[in-house]
């Protein structure tokens, strides 16, 4: 059965779209990236079916990435329908796959933060209003058609919070070795499946066989195994059926889904992980009876560490598991066992299981949220207080003679501010000069005559990111600064070169040791990297490693 039906989503992905294979969400990922949140009709009409397809002939997947992508194909063909900017459409793709995850687990406030860490690559109010109202109305959905219960039953846990704790730190790291191990076997049988001398039309089906000989031996990894989720949290299985468990269902899952197939990864991979706490638990107990691990407690936490490690969205999966149980003593564990799993995963694997396909096709995701530091600097901060500005009877010719000779103070900038006293009367770019020269060599122009008597200002209490805003919208590599309350009078000079130095100062911030108050006689004084002139930067590299080393 498993085969007959990767034949038929062989067929689909040939014939309907490739989009459909794999585990969804790397799909809607790239869609927001380079596709401008862009998603054919066909994939949410052919995703759901071929997930249904494949998990209904014995498939070892979850229904939750295909409906997340189906979620996000709806919201964009909304986007698409509608009147919407990339942006807005971006966000109604992932109030889409919020939804669609809201919906099936109950759990709103995961959906939220899963579809900020995995699609959205922002915060902002514009797209967390949405998705809150998107996955609440989702949820209420599902209550209404679904009930109130949990989609996990979960018996009351003694999680040995502050014993247990060095038994949870070594559960971590076992947690992220796994999702390692399971991230790295997944794409290397990809890779074998490539090789293979005939049609990838095919791939779905030897795969489908080789999950249907495994199932026939092991019936547990056949569907979505929910029902097996339920009996490990609640630790009705003994140790042997969850070593075999977390062996096979790995095993089923990789050769099935790495044929090209279609069905997700959360519910096979929560499987694996409740399956590796829970017998991380039992075997523990045997060694040092003391210990008095809960079962229960370690499959709940390790479910959440492995998914959570092999797809970096950890704060998704500690948000979902307190959901699942609305166990508060649960927490302490959850983060501390998460966390670890996820150094493991950042120290052993470049990408993550969701960002390696789309890094073999040549997108690089960066996964890590920080402020945009032109959002924090002001541009009196970094301009130029002291401009060399013209006078508005000066002539071409005469600016010409300066930049020509040499003068530093005329050679520093690209375009110089025309004056009339104090009052900014134009500005004039180094291109305005060549191009009156080259129609007359003696020209009596003056700068005023040959320059913009209109240009682009800022203010020296706006933010850098609004005034480069400025630049890109007018292709200006510079503006003039004035005082907001007498809007022509010239009081700076903000160029690229000021916007590269507020970039510096967060560089600088990063990686440059300051002195601290231990031991300060064998501490170097840090580097300066502001202050320090490209010329030199070759001449002191030896002292910048001594710095760094320091």
């Amino acid at each position: 059965m498993p085969a007959i039906g990767g034949v038929i989503v062989g067929f689909m992905a040939k014939y309907g779209s490739p989009k459909i294979k794999g585990h969804g969400i790397p799909e809607a990922m790239e869609a927001v990236l380079i596709n401008r949140s862009r998603i054919q009709p066909r994939v949410a009409i052919l995703k759901p079916i071929s997930a249904a397809i494949a998990i209904g002939t014995g498939g070892p997947f979850g229904a939750e990435g295909p409906i997340i992508q189906t979620g996000g194909a709806l919201g964009s063909l909304i986007g698409q329908l509608l009147h919407t900017t990339a942006s807005e459409r971006k966000v109604l793709l992932a109030c889409g796959a919020a939804a669609g995850m809201a919906a099936t687990f109950s759990a709103p406030i995961a959906a939220v933060i899963l579809a900020i860490e995995l699609l959205l690559f922002e915060f902002k109010s514009r797209s967390f209003i949405p998705l809150v109202i998107a996955s609440t109305l989702a949820t209420t959905v599902h209550l209404w058609l679904m009930g109130t219960g949990p989609m996990f039953t979960f018996t009351v846990a003694d999680f040995g919070i502050p014993n247990a704790l060095p038994y949870y730190i070594l559960l971590g790291l076992l947690c992220g070795s796994v999702a390692v191990g399971f991230s790295n076997l997944l794409y290397w049988v990809e890779d074998l499946f490539e090789l293979l001398p005939f049609d990838s039309l095919w791939h779905p089906a030897i795969g489908g066989l080789a999950l249907g000989v495994i199932g026939y031996f092991f019936p547990r990894v056949i569907g979505v195994g929910y029902e097996t989720i339920s009996d490990i949290l609640n630790a009705r299985l003994a140790l042997n059926v969850l070593l075999s468990i977390m062996i096979f269902k790995s095993l089923a899952l990789i050769l099935s889904l790495g044929s090209g197939t279609s069905g997700g990864l959360l519910a096979p991979l929560f499987m694996i992980g409740a399956a590796l706490g829970g017998a991380f638990a039992l075997i523990i107990n045997q060694i040092f009876p003391s210990a008095n691990l809960s079962p229960a407690a370690c499959a709940l936490v390790g479910m959440a560490a492995v998914f959570g490690s092999a797809s970096r969205a950890t704060f998704t999966l500690i948000i979902f598991a307190f959901e699942m149980t609305r166990d508060y003593n649960a927490i302490l564990p959850l983060m501390l066992v998460c966390v670890i799993a996820d150094g493991v995963s950042i120290l052993l694997m470049r990408n993550s299981i969701m960002t390696e396909k789309l890094a073999r096709r040549g997108l690089r995701i960066h996964l890590d949220y920080e402020p945009d530091i032109l959002q924090q600097v002001r541009v009196s901060e970094v301009m130029d207080a002291g401009p060399t500005s013209l006078p508005a009877t000066m002539t071409v010719k005469e600016i010409a003679n300066y930049v020509t000779g040499g003068d530093p103070d005329y050679i520093r900038h690209q375009a110089f501010p025309i004056v009339k006293g104090n009052q900014l009367a134009g500005i004039i770019t180094w291109g305005d000069i060549v191009e009156a020269l080259a129609e007359d060599a003696n020209t009596e122009k003056t700068v005023l005559e040959a320059g913009n008597d209109e240009p682009v200002v800022t203010y020296p209490d706006e933010l850098l990111y609004d005034a480069v805003g400025k630049m890109l919208r007018n292709d200006v590599g510079r503006l003039p600064v004035v005082d907001r309350h007498s809007p022509y009078k010239l009081v700076g000079y903000l160029g690229r070169s000021a916007v590269m130095e507020a970039r510096l100062g967060r560089l600088q911030e990063e990686h440059v040791r300051e002195t601290g108050w231990l031991r300060r006689d064998i501490l170097t004084k840090p580097v300066n990297i502001l202050k320090r002139k490209p010329a030199r930067l070759k001449k002191k590299k030896h002292a910048l490693k001594k710095d760094e080393a320091s």
